[in-house]
């Protein structure tokens, strides 16, 4: 039989609609909160801005806890996963199927391109189109130009990021700012944060959550396929051990002031696993007695669990860069005290007009962030609009981003 011109337009109708098909290279680790909530911030985005989109995972790394959370929140999300070698991540037969399957890869949030090789892979095996959306790129070496070269866009999660691209001549038509996909996510677990605020007497909007930080990560103990050689670990070990007292007495200081102007408790959490051991010796043991009384401790946890108790403080104080963008969406006040050491990420808070959330640990003082967190609680409500605000910048920067990701994913005849 003959196709006529009505068959024709039938069928181009119908390949118009054809789903597009993503290949989204995320999940970085699952010691640190913050890498775990990328993910389904990244797929959140997704389905929500492109509701049609057909999803597979290429994860780097997550565990069988992450898995089910994943499939629970997006149950029509396939993951596929590498062969493992002793050289490492080797991709395998599923990656290369899922590799040919796929119309577009996009590589999600994150602290650097930490799936370049796969980005890499994709470029061999395919000359489709690829993106990066909310990372950051501290710096840009041969290899990493090489592989982003091309790229339909790179949105970074702050704009120094930006600069950095540019002035390395990187080859892509659309960089811009993106933020951290975090901000998208969708996690919750309000029994978990029930549970534990029933149990340890706490109420609503009348405790605080403090996380630590070294200066530096301690990554020789967490990975074992992270090899340091003695030179670095012994700086890393001399690094944290010289700041670990003088980083942490500042935040003691606003825990004091909160506890004895209050009358109300601490909870001291972790963004990464190995965090629950700065507890005692940097956050609890030099605490007076009287303050001692009014803290707890919560060990590591999911960032749905993070979630439900931060969307329930009074404020979120943090030495890490996710805990306060997990407080921010369940619309509680946070501060980010930043380390020098912590990469260039924080720049994000300034690109989103969160300055007044914002400390420089080296330039300022406990009593700093004190007033600063007795201010927001004696006004609290004008706290909450200054959060409602960057929640919405945050969702316009999205509105716009994601409206040129659907277009680069449109599927042509």
């Amino acid at each position: 039989m003959a196709l006529t011109p009505g068959w024709l337009s039938c069928l181009r109708k119908t390949a118009k609609k054809r789903a597009p098909r993503v290949l989204l290279v995320s999940g970085w680790q699952t010691v640190n909160i913050g890498d775990i909530a990328h993910t389904p911030g990244m797929l959140q985005l997704l389905y929500t801005y492109i509701p049609e989109v057909k999803v597979t995972l290429w994860p780097n790394d997550i565990g069988p806890e992450e898995e089910m959370m994943l499939t629970r929140y997006f149950p029509e999300l396939d993951i596929v996963y590498d062969d493992r070698s002793a050289e490492g991540i080797s991709g395998g037969q599923a990656a290369e199927e899922a590799i040919r399957a796929a119309d577009f890869l996009l590589h999600g949030s994150g602290p650097s391109v930490v799936g370049q090789a796969k980005i890499d892979m994709w470029k061999e095996r395919s000359d489709k189109p690829f993106g990066v959306f909310g990372v950051t790129i501290g710096s840009v070496w041969d290899e990493l130009k090489q592989t982003l070269d091309g790229s339909s866009f790179i949105y970074t999660r702050e704009t120094l990021s930006i600069e950095n691209l540019r002035e390395a001549g990187v080859r892509c038509d659309d960089i811009g700012f993106a933020p951290d996909a975090t901000f998208f996510m969708p996690n919750r677990n309000d029994e978990s944060a029930r549970f534990f605020m029933e149990t340890r007497g706490l109420e609503t909007r009348k405790f605080i959550c403090v996380a630590p930080r070294s200066r530096y990560t301690p990554y020789h103990r967490i990975h074992t396929r992270i090899i340091w050689d003695r030179e670095r670990i012994d700086y890393v070990i001399r690094e944290n051990e010289k700041y670990h007292e003088a980083d942490h007495a500042k935040l003691r200081q606003a825990m004091i002031r909160w506890v004895r102007e209050t009358g109300n408790k601490v909870v001291l959490v972790p963004e990464m696993a190995y965090q629950t051991e700065l507890f005692e010796p940097y956050l609890y043991n030099p605490l007076p007695e009287d303050v001692k009384r009014k803290v707890l401790m919560h060990p590591y946890w999911q960032p749905g669990d993070a979630a439900s108790l931060y969307a329930h403080a009074a404020c979120v104080i943090s030495a890490e860069c996710h805990s306060p963008i997990i407080s921010l969406i369940n619309g509680t006040p946070a501060f980010y005290i930043r380390q020098p050491s912590d990469t260039i990420k924080g720049q994000m808070y300034y690109d989103l007009g969160m300055d007044d959330y914002v400390f420089e640990i080296e330039e300022t003082t406990g009593e700093q962030i004190a007033d600063r967190l007795m201010d927001i609680t004696a006004h609290f409500e004008a706290a909450q609009e200054e959060v409602a605000h960057m929640n919405q910048t945050v969702r316009e920067i999205y509105d716009e981003r994601m409206r040129m990701v659907k277009g680069y994913l449109t599927i042509r005849e």
